[in-house]
């Protein structure tokens, strides 16, 4: 293999990453409360030729001396871009939209035999009839939503009516006039960019990592900060038509560097046939 085909097929791989995540936000362009991700590039090492070994005669000069030849590009990182998305109206009780960004509701996930809470920004909770005419409070996949207390919400099964305040304060009208109230537990993310995918629109904690240094749990006075609208949803922040224009130079990057792999490939062809 010669140099261009080892620069080209290094970045080939770092390509198809990138390809990966606009895809994956393409997909999830109309998911409730998703967060687009981005890709950024760095260089692989560098191989620097001083071929001008006389400065003096190159006055004037306005690039750097010397030849640099890269092996390619790598993905550097991946990032959430935690713009607000759009709100859209559906006067469903137990639709929450946050209206602040970084805020998410604590969930809790089950893994084989492990609980762990979780976060989610999809606001298209439910209840979950338990038996017994006792009620769970969850989210779209059926995972309870916690209070403030890491508790799961439970309450008795003859609801007339939800009210979610401002400050996620949920209240529960019964049908005989009761009523109970529960503050449903919201976070605000200070270093978003360390949580990790869990799938269905679910992020989660990397291991080893101090929860105090990602998150504050919003409790007490702090439940003044929180900002949620009841009878909407947050909409995903990923534009498809910006997602598109971002897939289309991508693939052209990647058809670029697969043409020079094939062009490579020929002219050690030609080399090979002019030495027999």
């Amino acid at each position: 293999m010669n140099q261009s085909m080892i620069t080209a097929a290094n970045s080939l791989g770092q390509l198809q990453q990138k390809l990966d995540i606009i895809s994956n936000n393409v997909a999830n362009s109309d998911t409730a409360g998703y967060k687009r991700k981005t890709a950024g590039f760095t260089d692989l090492l560098v191989q620097q030729i001083n071929n001008q070994p006389n400065a003096a005669k190159e006055e004037g000069r306005l690039t750097p001396y010397g030849i640099r030849i890269g092996t390619g590009a790598k993905l550097a990182n991946t990032s959430y871009v935690t713009a607000q998305g759009p709100l859209e109206t559906t006067n469903r009780n137990l639709d929450i939209a946050f209206t602040k960004e970084n805020q998410y509701l604590k969930i809790l996930v089950q893994t084989n035999d492990n609980s762990t809470v979780e976060f989610t920004r999809a606001g298209a909770l439910q209840a979950v009839p338990l038996g017994n005419d006792e009620v769970m409070l969850a989210d779209e996949n059926g995972n309870p939503v916690l209070d403030e207390n890491n508790q799961m919400i439970t309450f008795r099964g003859s609801v007339k009516d939800y009210t979610i305040h401002r400050n996620g304060t949920l209240q529960v009208a019964y049908a005989n006039g009761t009523s109970d109230q529960f503050s449903l537990g919201v976070v605000q993310m200070n270093n978003p960019q360390v949580l990790e995918q869990d799938g269905n629109n679910i992020l989660k904690l990397p291991q080893n990592v101090d929860a105090a240094a990602v998150y504050t749990d919003l409790t007490g006075a702090n439940r003044d900060n929180i900002s949620v609208q009841q009878g909407a949803l947050e909409k995903s922040n990923a534009d498809l038509s910006s997602e598109m224009t971002d897939l289309i130079k991508t693939e052209r990057s990647y058809q670029l560097l697969a043409k020079t792999i094939t062009m490579s490939d020929q002219m050690m062809g030609l080399v090979n046939g002019i030495r027999s």
